[in-house]
C-alpha cells in the first residue's frame, strides 16, 4: 500500500491526500478499465428503480435487511476480506500508528476505521427484564406473500424462515378451512387471488426457524432467542380451529405458551419468554359479535368476507392459547379513557388510520398511557395492495407494541425498521417516558433542541444502476430526518415539505488530468475533496432516525436511487469516522459503504 503522497507545493497532505490513502476508495486501474469497458469479471448491478424513493424492491433469497440482522453477520470480516481479495490491501496494512490528525497510510487508523461499529444501541435497549408492555417488537403482516402484490401474490412457508432470519419476532398467518382437506386449513389472503399454502408448512417453518435460533445459541454459549409471537387471523371455523390448535400444540410442543407462567396471571418479563413461541387470538367479550372487519387487518375486502365469517366464534381450543396477547377491536374511543378489565391480557389491535387520527386529535398522551400497560398492535390499510407501508416511527413515538409492516419490498418503512431493531434481538426496550417503571406512569418527555451533523467523505464500491458506467453517474448524498413528532404516518406531498431533508452536492469525476489537482476517483467510488456536512435541529427525542440515500444527478431525469442506509440516531457512534454498510432497494447487502463522522450535542 503506498504511502501518503505530498502535494507538489509542498503543503501539508489534505484530508483526501489522507482518505485516498487509506484505500477504501481507491481503485486498482485495470479494475476500473474493466469496469468501464464490461469486459471480465460480471459486476453487481443495483436492481432498476422507478423514481419514488420510499418505494423498495421485492425481496429475494439474498435479502437480509428489514428485521434488525443486516449488519449483524460478518460484517466486520467481510469488509475486510473484501478488500483484501480486491488488491486494496494486504494483511501487512494492518498494523502501525496513526498520526495526529488519526489517519495513517498503513496501519492501526485503517485497522481501527474497518472495523469500528457505526451505530451500537444504548445499553438500555436490550435489557429483558422489563414487562413485556415495555417493548418494542420488530415485525411483519401478511408474513405468507412472497411479492409486492397484495392481491395476486405468491404464498410461501419459506417467506417466514427469512422473516424469522432476518430478526422479526413477530409474524402473521390468515387462516382459512380447506375446502379439499377438511383436516389441514390453509394460509391465504381471503377472497384475492393469492395462491395458498398449508397451515401445517407455516407452522413447520416457524418451529424449524426457533429450533435454529436454540442450537445456535447453546452451541456459541450466547443469550437464548427471545420469543416469536403469531398473530392468528382467524377465518376457520369451529372445527378448522381446533385444527389450528392442535396442529400448533403438536409441532411447538412445550415452546408453545399455553398457560400463564406466573399464577396471578400477572403480564411476564420478556427474560421469561426466552425460546417460547405465543399466539395472539381474538377474544370476544361475552354477547359481542364477530366483526371480521374491524376485528382483523383484512381492511374491509368485501360484503363476501362477512358471509364467510358470519357467527364464528373462537372456540376455547384456540382462545386458550392467547394467553398474553387476547385482540380485542377498539370501541369508539373508550379504549382512550379507560383500562381494560377484559381480557386481563389485551392487545388492541387497531388500523393505521383510527390510531393516526387519534394521535392527531391531540390524544398522543392517552395513547402512551394505555400503551404503557397494555399492548397494542397497528397494521396497515386495507388499501394498500402494492405492500406500501405505513411509516413507523409516529407510532413508535407514542409506544405503540407491534407495528406490523408488509415485509415483502425494502421500503422506506423496512429500512427504518432495520435502524429502529438494528443490533437487538427483536425487541427493543422503549424510552421511559413510553414506559412505566415500577407502577409508575412514564415520565415526561424530554425537552430541549438537539443538533445532529453528519460529514459526508465519499463512498466505495457503489453498486451503479443497470447499464450505467462509472463516469456516467453524478453521485450526491440525500438523507431524511425522521422524527416521531414531525411526521404523519404516511409520506404524503405535505409530508414531504415537512420532512427535513438535506442533500450534498453531486460528485463529479474529472477524466482530465490537467482539470484537477486532485485523484480524481470514478463514480463508483466517489470522493468529496472537500468534505460536505449535513446538519439537522429538532424536538430532542430517542426514536429519531435518519435515512440515507445514494442517488444519481441526472439531468432531464428522475433521480435513480441505487443504495440505501439508515440508522438510529441515539445509536451513532459520534466523533470519529465510520463506514456504513449500504444495501440495495432489495434488502441484499452490497459490496459499497459510505464513510460518515456524526457529531450529536443538545442545543
Amino acid at each position: 500500500m503506498s504511502s501518503t503522497s505530498t502535494p507538489s507545493d509542498g503543503s501539508k497532505p489534505s484530508l483526501t491526500d489522507k482518505f485516498a490513502s487509506l484505500n477504501p476508495f481507491k481503485k486498482n486501474k485495470d479494475k476500473d478499465k474493466v469496469r468501464e469497458e464490461g469486459a471480465g469479471e460480471e459486476e453487481e448491478e443495483a436492481p432498476e428503480h422507478t423514481g419514488d424513493e420510499d418505494q423498495g424492491q421485492d425481496l429475494t433469497e439474498d435479502s437480509v435487511a428489514g428485521g434488525g440482522r443486516g449488519t449483524a453477520t460478518g460484517d466486520i470480516e467481510e469488509r475486510k476480506q473484501f478488500r483484501i481479495k480486491q488488491g486494496e490491501l494486504q494483511e501487512s496494512d494492518l498494523a502501525g500508528e496513526a498520526d495526529q490528525d488519526g489517519f495513517s497510510p498503513t496501519g492501526q487508523a485503517l485497522q481501527e476505521i474497518l472495523v469500528r461499529q457505526p451505530a451500537i444501541p444504548p445499553a438500555y435497549v436490550n435489557d429483558r427484564t422489563h414487562p413485556l408492555s415495555s417493548y418494542l417488537m420488530s415485525s411483519s403482516h401478511n408474513s405468507y406473500i412472497a411479492n409486492s402484490s397484495q392481491l395476486r401474490g405468491k404464498a410461501s412457508a419459506h417467506r417466514y424462515t427469512q422473516i424469522l432470519n432476518s430478526g422479526m419476532r413477530c409474524v402473521e398467518i390468515d387462516c382459512w378451512d380447506n375446502e379439499d382437506d377438511s383436516e389441514e386449513p390453509k394460509v391465504t389472503h381471503g377472497l384475492t387471488l393469492t395462491g395458498h399454502i398449508p397451515f401445517r408448512a407455516v407452522v413447520e417453518a416457524i418451529n424449524a426457524a426457533m429450533d435454529k435460533e436454540l442450537a445456535a445459541a447453546k452451541q456459541a454459549g450466547t443469550a437464548t432467542p427471545l420469543p416469536i409471537f403469531i398473530s392468528v387471523e382467524n377465518h376457520c371455523s369451529p372445527a378448522g380451529q381446533v385444527r389450528l390448535a392442535t396442529i400448533m400444540r403438536e409441532n411447538f410442543g412445550e415452546k408453545l405458551v399455553v398457560e400463564p407462567l406466573d399464577p396471578d396471571g400477572k403480564q411476564p418479563r420478556l427474560e421469561q419468554l426466552e425460546g417460547r413461541i405465543c399466539c395472539m387470538v381474538e377474544h370476544y367479550a361475552s354477547g359481542e359479535t364477530d366483526d371480521p372487519k374491524s376485528a382483523g387487518d383484512q381492511g374491509g375486502i368485501g360484503k363476501d368476507d362477512k358471509k364467510a365469517k358470519a357467527n364464528v366464534k373462537i372456540v376455547p381450543e384456540l382462545a386458550s392459547l392467547g394467553v398474553y396477547a387476547n385482540s380485542i377491536k377498539p370501541s369508539g374511543s373508550d379504549w382512550l379513557k379507560e383500562e381494560t378489565k377484559d381480557p386481563s391480557n389485551p392487545l388492541l389491535n387497531i388500523g393505521e388510520g383510527p390510531l393516526l387520527e387519534a394521535i392527531e386529535k391531540g390524544h398522543a398522551h392517552d395513547v402512551i398511557r394505555h400503551n404503557s400497560k397494555a399492548l397494542q398492535r397497528v397494521y396497515p390499510a386495507g388499501t394498500r395492495i402494492t405492500s406500501k407501508n405505513l411509516l413507523p416511527p409516529p407510532f413508535w413515538g407514542v409506544g405503540s407494541h407491534v407495528v406490523a409492516l408488509n415485509a415483502q419490498t425494502f421500503d422506506a418503512a423496512m429500512q427504518l425498521n432495520e435502524a429502529c431493531f438494528d443490533g437487538t434481538d427483536g425487541f427493543v426496550l422503549k424510552p421511559a417516558y413510553l414506559r412505566m417503571e415500577n407502577g409508575q406512569p412514564p415520565a415526561p418527555r424530554p425537552t430541549g433542541q438537539t443538533k445532529l451533523s453528519m460529514t459526508v467523505a465519499g463512498a466505495s464500491d457503489l453498486v451503479l444502476p443497470s447499464g450505467r458506467k462509472a463516469d456516467e453517474v453524478k453521485p450526491y448524498v440525500t438523507c431524511s430526518l425522521y422524527h416521531p413528532l414531525l411526521l404523519g404516518g404516511e409520506a404524503t406531498e405535505e409530508d414531504e415539505k415537512r420532512k427535513p431533508k438535506r442533500k450534498t452536492s453531486a460528485y463529479r469525476g474529472h477524466k482530465l488530468a490537467a482539470l484537477h489537482t486532485h485523484d480524481s476517483p470514478p463514480g463508483h467510488s466517489p470522493f468529496w475533496h472537500h468534505p460536505e456536512t449535513l446538519t439537522w435541529t429538532y424536538p430532542k427525542d430517542d426514536l429519531v432516525f435518519l435515512r440515507i440515500l445514494l442517488k444519481s444527478d441526472d439531468a432531464f431525469a428522475r433521480n435513480p436511487v441505487f443504495a440505501v442506509a439508515a440508522v438510529r440516531v441515539a445509536a451513532l457512534q459520534t466523533g470519529q469516522w465510520v463506514f456504513l454498510r449500504l444495501f440495495n432497494l432489495r434488502g441484499e447487502k452490497t459490496k459499497g459503504s459510505l464513510c460518515v463522522k456524526f457529531e450529536v450535542e443538545d442545543v
